[in-house]
């Protein structure tokens, strides 16, 4: 199922797509996306009825879409994790590390799926398709890579847009991966049992039209279940948390010379199997 947040009169409602429409979750009484979310399978096996039983409100076009959760307690995101990227950086002068290297994105940052991206006072802002990871109702502590696969909800597509002059003021990131509006995610959350192997996932970047970005998730240096049991060993990974889980060859800052994006600019991350999410850069 794809499960999505949209504008109905005003308010943020939940919603689950059939065909090309939108079905309100509204009747089954979930607050929140986080509430949906801990709901379990429960939760979704109503989810499935109503999307059966009941008729579509609302077509796709007609809706605004809003990033598919509120407010997680965590945002985390894996750097250099596609070994093409880490050449990029390593001719750039940043060492690449033999461990997951991991910062935070604050939870403040994210965007809807069609929301404009506002530079700031970066000079050097840059894109990042990724996969994005939604951690289902059990918590995840100290799991193995064979369990991890039980504790993902579903998947989403992200932008890790990056101030990149910003980024470099601590070697921690998260300063220049935290600004307002730098997290678009969605259109929607792909239920887990959609996916057969998030592994083998075709995706791709483009400004303006342009091919910057085009890989596929086989590629990930650390697999997603890798990530989620290097995760848990020293924290708790808490339902509706977000992972990014890297980002492939093709960056702004990687080019030569490095082109960054511009107010103007159109930039577009797609994922087979997942979705699409643009978003406009305005100043």
């Amino acid at each position: 199922m794809k499960l999505l947040r949209y504008k109905l009169d005003g308010k943020p409602t939940l919603g689950v797509l059939k065909d090309d429409m939108i079905v309100n979750l509204g009747p089954l009484g979930y607050p929140s996306m986080l509430a949906l979310i801990e709901s379990g399978a429960t939760g979704l096996a109503k989810v499935g009825e109503l999307a059966t039983q009941a008729a579509p409100q609302l077509s796709l076009k007609q809706a605004s879409l809003l990033a598919p959760i509120e407010r997680p307690g965590k945002y985390l995101a894996i750097g250099m994790n596609y070994r093409k990227h880490a050449d990029e950086a390593r001719r750039l002068g940043v060492a690449v590390p033999e461990k997951q290297l991991w910062f935070n994105k604050q939870t403040s940052c994210l965007a809807g799926p069609y929301d404009d991206i506002h530079p700031g006072v970066t000079e050097k802002l840059d894109y990042e398709v990724e996969l994005g990871v939604v951690i289902g109702p059990e918590a995840a502590k100290s799991v193995s890579e064979a369990q991890a696969r039980k504790f993902v909800y579903g998947y989403f597509v992200a932008n890790d847009v990056s101030a990149r002059d910003w980024q470099m003021h601590t070697p921690t990131f998260t300063v220049g991966k935290s600004f307002d509006t730098h997290g678009p995610i969605g259109p929607w959350i792909v239920t887990a049992d959609e996916i057969v192997d998030p592994h083998k996932l075709a995706l791709r970047c483009f400004v303006n039209g342009q091919l910057r970005q085009e890989s596929n998730t086989s590629e990930l240096i650390f697999n997603i279940w890798q990530q989620i049991a290097y995760l848990s060993t020293a924290f708790t990974l808490e339902p509706g948390d977000l992972l990014a889980t890297g980002t492939p060859e093709g960056v702004g800052v990687g080019m030569l010379p490095p082109q960054f994006m511009q107010p103007g600019d159109l930039v577009r991350c797609e994922i087979d199997g997942i979705g699409a999410i643009e978003n406009k850069v305005v100043r």
